[in-house]
């Protein structure tokens, strides 16, 4: 039986790290060690990254929410407190659409979230 080398599997799993360090500044694009790092280090940044932009978007539309609700007379906190307690149940981002694009729907449930206070 002939022996097998690994060649062929060694070349495809150095040449799929340097495809994905392309770009990459000096050796990290060019030499397989420093790529191989730089790889697994940005693999971790965009894992934290996709993590961190729920966070951030949230913070969004809780400040564009709190703007809006400030303008029609009512604290954030009040407001959803109201919503709540009236029994609608938007989320967040939705709530946010609403700030931006319909400031009359918005001011509408304003006042359903008073009323409910």
């Amino acid at each position: 039986m002939a022996r097998v080398k690994g060649a062929l599997s060694t070349r495809k799993r150095r040449n799929k790290v340097l495809k994905a360090a392309k770009g990459y500044w000096g050796a990290k694009s060019k030499h397989f060690k420093m790529a191989k790092q730089a790889v697994l280090k940005s693999g971790n940044y965009a894992f934290v990254g996709r993590k961190q932009k729920k966070r951030d978007f949230r913070s969004l539309w809780i400040t564009r929410i709190s703007a809006q609700a400030k303008v029609n007379g009512i604290n954030y906190s009040r407001f959803m407190n109201g919503l709540k307690k009236s029994g609608i149940t938007l989320n967040r981002k939705m709530l946010a659409e609403l700030a931006v694009n319909d400031k009359e729907a918005f001011a509408q449930l304003v006042e359903t979230a008073k009323k409910a206070l």
